[in-house]
């Protein structure tokens, strides 16, 4: 779907929708506690799915009844199942090793970038700890049990893979120790992780340069209500700060989400209601970039965004997206060897804006767009389905302008 979206003044209240982060997480805990869980507050799109139908494959139920998701957990996980983690980094990174701890031999299938999304630790950390991958590309296929020992895993390559371990070691019979052997970025991701699985009754400690789990746990039935999602809510305290008048609702003030410090970027770039200039380290925050280089884009001096080499494997590079992004509406953006150099202009114009297939550039693209001088083409604008499939239904009756329009 391409779109046409004329500059246009946003105002009214949003209801944020429910963290895809959060609600990842409590989906699989829910899957595996063996009862009945109600999941409120969830907001469906493609991701999350995906972590459903992942979940189902191995043996869970879920019922969906609007925004609320009754889930029947795991009593038996099958001796086989076939996995499709469709676009989902988080499905296939989160799924895997639960799969191997539940003893599931599982093909993992996903399209687009997924098939080139990493998982060289898993490989390796798996294999060497009674798994066994059969197929080393995707479609992915291990087999085995896993068993509870040392995992030796970098942390500034995703955060996932540790989420994904701590979701599975408590399943097994032995201890496990998690060694995190270089830094761990997006470190608030594994706080969500550990906080959400604290509340079916899970517990992690956290030791040195790592975390201990012990094992032979039990997931415990829960009802969780979901929180909203900050980083979705970035894009309107951007388009705020933009000159928009929009009244976010829905997110909870004491957060441990990452991406609530959209708010303190905001406050140190923006002074009597113009934007200045900002420095921001996002090896904790990947997903804000692409909403930061339109922030900064606006801005009266030089932004730097740095700590952002992990973006180059998203669902897009996101560096590059965000530059071309940026550079297509007449800004001066550089793409450094981790993160962006963001220049001031005299004005941003119009101009025509690829999604590179990612949701968060279209979304970001989108809120450019409301504050240029005139018209900008979106390509591939149906990608904001995958975390937010109602974005541009909330983004009209906040005032946008879209026409959905056909090129060649």
């Amino acid at each position: 779907m391409n779109i046409c979206i004329t500059p246009s003044f946003l105002s009214g209240r949003v209801e944020i929708p429910a963290s895809k982060s959060c609600a990842h997480r409590a989906l699989i805990c829910a899957a595996l506690a063996q009862g009945i869980s109600v999941i409120s507050g969830v907001s469906m799109s493609k991701d999350i799915e995906a972590t459903i139908g992942a979940m189902t494959a191995l043996g869970a139920d879920f019922k969906i009844n609007e925004n609320r998701i009754i889930v029947t957990g795991i009593t038996e996980a099958p001796e086989k199942a076939d996995i499709n983690c469709n676009e989902s980094g988080s499905t296939l990174r989160f799924i895997m090793p639960v799969a191997a701890a539940l003893g599931t031999e599982s093909t993992f299938i996903g399209r687009g970038r997924l098939p080139q999304r990493p998982v060289d630790i898993y490989k390796r950390e798996l294999s060497k700890n009674g798994a066994e991958f059969l197929a080393l590309e995707m479609p992915y296929i291990i087999r085995g049990n896993l068993k509870g020992g040392i995992y030796n895993i970098e942390g500034d390559v995703s955060s996932q893979f540790v989420t994904g371990l701590l979701f599975a070691l408590p399943l097994l019979a032995e201890d496990s120790e998690i060694v995190l052997t270089s830094c761990l970025e997006s470190r608030p991701y594994v706080d969500i992780t550990i906080d959400i699985m604290r509340h079916f009754g899970i517990k992690i400690q956290e030791i040195q340069n790592g975390f201990h789990i012990k094992g032979n746990q039990k997931y415990i039935p829960h009802d969780e209500q979901v929180e909203g999602d900050y980083s979705q809510a970035a894009f309107f305290y951007t388009a705020n700060a933009l000159g928009a008048d929009i009244e976010l609702e829905n997110l909870n003030e004491n957060s441990v989400q990452g991406d609530k410090r959209i708010i303190e970027i905001i406050g140190q770039a923006c002074h009597d209601g113009k934007i200045g200039s900002f420095r921001a380290d996002c090896s904790d925050i990947p997903d804000l970039v692409p909403i930061l280089t339109v922030l900064g884009a606006f801005g009266s001096g030089e932004s730097v965004i740095y700590n952002a080499k992990r973006l180059k494997i998203k669902e897009s590079n996101r560096l590059e997206a965000s530059a071309s992004l940026i550079n297509s509406l007449g800004g001066d953006i550089e793409v450094t060897d981790d993160g962006l150099i963001i220049r001031p202009v005299q004005y941003m114009h119009g101009g025509e804006v690829d999604s590179f297939g990612d949701h968060r550039i279209v979304m970001a693209a989108a809120i450019a767009a409301s504050a240029v001088n005139s018209s900008v083409i979106i390509r591939g604008a149906e990608a904001a389905e995958k975390s937010y499939p109602n974005f541009f239904k909330d983004y009209t009756q906040l005032g946008g302008k879209i026409n959905v329009i056909n090129l060649e």
